[in-house]
């Protein structure tokens, strides 16, 4: 039971009032950032901008009247029960109004195609069912990028704040790694957004900076910068990012790195300390992963598609990264260098980035905690007598975070099989099916195959398979068990 700071009697844990607070507040900031999109038009004279005005509008006052309706429920406390429901229920009702300007804009989108391009956009999976990019006004295109913008730097105040709270898949060991506000859930948000968004924000104009100057068009560089920080992947050409190989897949693989690392280290570093960092065994972890994977396919890509030595570093180090990343940017059709790279990116994409990132997947850390978990056991059978326990950055870990990883890999892999026969049950070959279910959960952009591997998109998917893989995405984004939970009686009963 949580108590109400103003009131003297306790909190109904099942008041929605809360959440709808915060749900409809940030609609209505989600409406006033569509005016961005509509100067962009009146600024390449497109018709377009009257479709973000609408848009806005439409948006701006839903929100604004679900806030206004829930304000006298407002509490800095909320229970377990309130915050599980607030970290998903923004997740699918953001997309819902980030979709109207896809249905009446350019792209003419029917509500199943919005609404996956914009869950897409906001999980930053970077899926799309739209082709033409290269044509699309200018608007539609920073729209589209905005939303894996905005999802990024969400995400990461999810995973610092909200996942450690309720517990989910071994996120609180990272808990006293954050902030400590007092255990006042909304005012450490805000607080941790704050300093996180200054640290987003100099890494996308850096980024911004970098593409101009290796010779991208400033409003290419632009949409990139925003897509690459967020290891989002949303690109403005059909092509994706095949269109700038060259010097900036290298700038993309830096920067792509850079948000895929733990973003409470880079807070610590304008801090005044360096030291985290170094010491974090998961970026160490990391780093060597990509650095063996990079060097593994340069040479597969020397010896076996007698490719030149930059070349195929590029190749390597480009696309290794975007998919481990969660980015999603394809410079190449990499199913063309042989059917172990392709099987390779499948499982690649599976590792993840660091926790408290903008990355995706599993991510690094539940890998390392799974090891540490199977050696203390190993261990505990060559000396049944002995005390052995799993450790972490040098710590011991306790049997409730080690339990949360085992669930979160349990119900992961459960729920990847699961997404995979629905999607076959569509029509969906095992290839498209498979791979499908991998890219939504993991939230990685591309699949594997000739409809949705890294030369198609998912515009030919039916209907059925892409509310599928909408779902699957927000299950993915929002770490499995934080989504599942909501559908059980104890939940609610608790």
């Amino acid at each position: 039971m949580t108590w109400s700071r103003d009131a003297a009697k306790p909190c109904d844990m099942t008041d929605l009032r809360p959440v709808g607070y915060v749900i409809g507040a940030l609609v209505a900031i989600l409406g006033l950032t569509m005016a961005v999109p509509l100067f962009v038009d009146l600024y390449f004279r497109n018709g377009d901008w009257q479709v973000f005005f609408e848009a806005g509008v439409i948006t701006f006052v839903a929100g604004g009247s679900i806030a206004l309706a829930s304000s006298n429920a407002v509490s800095d406390r909320l229970s377990i029960q309130q915050i599980f429901l607030l970290t998903t229920t923004v997740w699918l009702v953001l997309p819902i109004f980030a979709g109207i300007p896809f249905i009446i804009g350019e792209t003419q989108s029917s509500v199943t195609d919005a609404f996956f391009e914009a869950m897409s956009g906001m999980t930053t999976t970077g899926s799309t069912v739209f082709t033409g990019l290269d044509a699309l006004p200018e608007g539609i295109l920073l729209w589209r990028s905005m939303l894996q913008w905005f999802g990024g730097v969400g995400i990461i105040v999810v995973a610092m704040v909200f996942l450690p709270e309720l517990r989910v898949g071994g996120m609180q060991v990272f808990r006293t790694e954050a902030f400590d506000t007092d255990g006042k859930v909304l005012p450490r948000a805000a607080e941790i957004a704050s300093r996180i968004s200054v640290i987003y924000l100099g890494l996308t104009v850096s980024c911004h900076v970098a593409y101009v100057a290796v010779g991208m068009p400033a409003f290419d560089a632009l949409n990139h910068a925003l897509t690459t920080v967020s290891t989002g992947g949303f690109s403005t050409h059909d092509a994706s990012f095949g269109i700038y190989q060259g010097p900036a897949e290298y700038v993309a693989s830096v920067f792509m790195i850079l948000a895929s690392l733990p973003f409470v280290r880079f807070v610590q570093i304008l801090q005044g300390t360096w030291k985290p960092l170094w010491r974090d065994t998961q970026v160490h972890a990391y780093l060597g992963i990509i650095f063996t994977l990079v060097i593994a396919f340069s040479l597969y890509r020397l010896v076996v598609n007698n490719d030149n030595l930059e070349h195929s570093f590029r190749e390597g180090i480009f696309n290794v990264t975007s998919i481990i990343s969660g980015t999603g940017y394809a410079s190449v059709d990499y199913q063309l260098w042989g059917a172990l790279p392709a099987v390779a990116f499948f499982f690649i994409g599976l590792i993840g980035g660091c926790a408290g990132s903008t990355a995706c997947s599993v991510k690094v850390f539940r890998y390392q905690l799974l090891i540490a978990s199977l050696k203390a056991q190993i261990s505990r059978i060559h000396s049944p007598h002995g005390i052995f326990s799993a450790r972490y950055q040098g710590r011991a870990v306790g049997e409730d975070v080690i339990s949360s990883v085992m669930a979160f890999f349990s119900f992961f892999i459960v729920s990847l099989g699961g997404i995979a026969v629905l999607l076959a049950a569509t029509g969906l070959d095992f290839v498209t099916a498979i791979s499908g279910a991998a890219t939504a959960i993991g939230n990685i952009g591309p699949g594997l195959g000739d409809i949705i591997g890294p030369a198609g998109n998912f515009e030919s998917l039916n209907d059925g398979a892409k509310w599928i893989l909408a779902a699957a995405m927000l299950i993915g984004r929002l770490e499995v068990m934080s989504v599942y939970a909501l559908f059980t009686v104890r939940f609610w009963r608790s």
